[in-house]
């Protein structure tokens, strides 16, 4: 699949789980997307659960919604770092309210949680943050990939595929 000219946020901070950063980023890059490593600060590298890096190639508070074509948000603890800066959840709100595909995996549906984006939407995630994610108003459903409009989640690495796949199509 040729998706040259996409250009692609992928959120990062430390404690990501690695599968969940660099399989949907390489992929996205083997399809042409112009992938951008997003952390909170530029140029930083950030340690995975297991000890990979990722070094962001921009900050949060340097890139807009209008320069992407969709994001993805890893699992691991990084999402709980992220929705901590008010610019992350920004981001993330302003991609869906654009009809942008946000996808996130594992814990990564706290962001959309903290971004107050699933309210009436259909959603997976890893079970221990269910009630985090009906609390913030999704119907949660135990299924390998959920596409709900622009969002699009998924409960661990072992659906990397099948999340992959949606998020490409979806762009």
């Amino acid at each position: 699949m040729d998706l040259k000219g996409k250009r692609v946020a992928v959120l990062t901070e430390e404690k990501y789980e690695d599968l969940e950063l660099w399989y949907p980023a390489l992929r996205l890059k083997e399809a042409g997307v112009d992938v951008v490593l997003v952390g909170s600060r530029p140029n930083h590298v950030y340690s995975s659960k297991h000890g990979y890096p990722a070094k962001s190639d921009r900050a949060i508070s340097e890139v807009k919604s209008e320069d992407f074509d969709g994001c993805v948000v890893p699992g691991g603890f990084s999402p709980d770092y992220m929705r901590r800066d008010p610019a992350f959840r920004q981001f993330v709100r302003e991609l869906v309210e654009e009809g942008k595909p946000v996808a996130a995996i594992c814990h990564g549906p706290w962001m959309l949680c903290s971004a107050k984006v699933l309210q009436g939407r259909r959603a997976t995630s890893f079970f221990s943050i269910r009630e985090d994610m009906e609390n913030a108003g999704a119907v949660w459903v135990d299924e390998e990939v959920v596409v709900d409009g622009p969002i699009i989640t998924s409960r661990t690495p072992k659906d990397l595929i099948p999340f992959t796949l949606a998020f490409i199509k979806a762009l």
